[in-house]
C-alpha cells in the first residue's frame, strides 16, 4: 500500500491540540512530530503571510508528506536537537510548540518495521533507520539485568525478570531475529486473557529504549521552556504514564523529575502556567480513532515577567 499522509497517520485531538496553542497569523511555530503532516496542515491554515511553521520528524517516510509551503520548513531531525536546529535558522524565540508523541499509525501498519507483534518481521523498531542499535541488537547483547530494568521501567512489566533471563538462555542457542523469534521465548510469561495487553507493554518497552524516548522528551521540553517566549504556548499529546509524567512534571515544576522549587513567597518556580485541565479524545473520536483511546492533552503557557 502506498504511503500517503492519510494512511500514515491519522491526528488525535487535532482541533483541540492547534487551538490550545493560541495561534496567531504572524507568529513562528513548530510541530516536532510531523509525521502524516496533519496537525501541520491545520496550523498552517491559520497562520498569515508573515506567520511561519518548523516540522521535525526523524523518519525517512514522514519526508513524503512534506507540505509545499512557502511558510513551512522540513527539519529531518529528532526533536531532541531543537535548539540546534532554531539556531541554525536564526530563530530566537517561538509563540508555541506541538508534539504528538503517539507512534504514528505508519510504524505500526509497516511489516518490515518491527514495531508490532502482529507480524513477523526484522525486530528493527528504529524511528531513524539510517543511525542506532536494533531492538535485535539490545536483546541479543544487553546483559541480564539491563533488559530487566528496560521492560520493567519502560513496560512496567511485574515478570521483567524472568523476561530477561529467558531471553538471555535463548540467545545462546539461537539469535533473536525476527518478532516471532521474541513471541517464542515470552509467549509463556503472558497469561491469554493479558496476552495482547503484555506484548504491547514489552514492544513499547523495546521501542522506548531502541529510540531513547525518554531523554529525548526531556532534552526537547526543556529546550522549549527556553525558546519560547512570554505568553507562547506548549501544547502536547501523550499516550501512556511515562512520557505524561514527564510532561506534567516539566509544566508544572519547571523539570522532569517534579522537584518543587518555591521562591521566597512560597510560590512554585516553574517557566510554565497550566492551562485548563488534561483534555481526553470525545467518545466519538475515540470510536473512530481506536488509537485515541489512551491519549491525553496538557497545555501550558510560558509565564511573563511579572506573573
Amino acid at each position: 500500500m502506498a504511503i500517503t499522509a492519510e494512511t500514515y497517520h491519522v491526528p488525535v485531538l487535532l482541533d483541540e491540540s492547534i487551538n490550545g496553542l493560541g495561534l496567531k497569523p504572524g507568529g513562528i511555530y513548530v510541530d516536532v512530530t510531523f509525521g502524516g503532516g496533519g496537525h501541520s496542515r491545520e496550523i498552517l491554515k491559520r497562520l498569515g503571510a508573515e506567520g511561519h511553521l518548523f516540522s521535525f520528524d526523524q523518519d525517512a517516510d514522514a519526508e513524503r508528506n512534506i507540505l509545499p509551503n512557502p511558510n513551512f520548513t522540513f527539519v529531518r531531525s529528532n526533536f531532541r536537537y531543537l535548539k540546534n536546529w532554531m539556531r541554525y535558522y536564526e530563530v530566537e524565540q517561538i509563540d508555541g510548540l506541538l508534539a504528538d508523541l503517539g507512534v504514528s499509525s505508519h510504524h505500526f501498519d509497516d511489516e518490515t518495521r518491527g514495531f508490532s507483534f502482529r507480524f513477523d518481521a526484522p525486530l528493527d523498531m528504529r524511528m531513524n533507520k539510517r543511525a542506532g542499535l536494533t531492538a535485535a541488537d539490545i536483546l541479543n547483547n544487553a546483559d541480564e539485568s539491563r533488559l530487566a530494568d528496560i521492560f520493567f521501567l519502560y513496560g512496567e512489566l511485574k515478570q521483567s525478570r524472568r523476561i530477561a533471563a529467558a531471553i538471555v538462555k535463548a540467545r545462546t542457542q539461537k539469535t533473536i531475529s525476527t518478532t516471532q523469534d521474541l513471541l517464542n521465548v515470552v509467549n509463556p510469561f503472558f497469561a491469554r486473557e493479558r496476552e495482547k495487553k503484555d506484548m504491547a507493554k514489552l514492544f513499547q518497552a523495546l521501542r522506548i529504549e531502541v529510540n531513547h524516548e525518554m531523554s529525548a522528551l526531556r532534552d526537547m521540553l526543556m529546550a522549549a521552556s527556553e525558546l519560547l517566549r512570554p505568553g507562547g504556548r506548549l501544547s502536547v499529546i501523550t499516550y501512556h504514564s511515562l512520557e505524561d509524567r514527564i510532561v506534567k512534571n516539566i509544566m508544572r515544576t519547571g523539570n522532569a523529575e517534579g522537584k518543587v522549587e518555591k521562591d521566597f513567597y512560597g510560590h512554585i518556580e516553574t517557566p510554565f502556567v497550566t492551562v485548563g485541565k488534561v483534555i481526553q479524545p470525545s467518545a466519538e473520536e475515540q470510536q473512530r480513532n481506536p488509537r485515541s483511546r489512551s491519549a491525553k492533552l496538557r497545555i501550558a503557557e510560558k509565564r511573563t515577567e511579572n506573573e
